[in-house]
């Protein structure tokens, strides 16, 4: 990932992030340390997309798995309620 001063954006303006972007995203360094990344709006949400199907697929392998319980919100509810006593 390339890199650029905080004081490098003072100086130049948003310009200097422009010409950095077009290789990918960029860290701004602050105070010699790595505060802030910025991006395209093509990588924001192409990383956003990618995502939520990550969170898709282990919802799908957790259902597989047996790892999710159906119910009612009010079962969930009286199971957390239970669960607070036996603890």
């Amino acid at each position: 990932m390339t890199t650029l001063a905080a004081q490098e954006i003072k100086r130049r303006g948003i310009g200097a992030v422009d010409d950095l972007l077009t290789k990918g995203p960029v860290h701004i360094i602050r105070n010699n340390r790595p505060q802030y990344v910025v991006m395209s709006e093509d990588d924001y949400i192409a990383m956003i997309e990618d995502a939520a199907f990550a969170r898709v697929v282990a919802s799908e392998r957790d259902l597989e798995a047996g790892r999710i319980h159906r119910g009612s919100a009010a079962q969930l509810l009286a199971e957390l309620d239970m669960s607070d006593k036996v603890s």
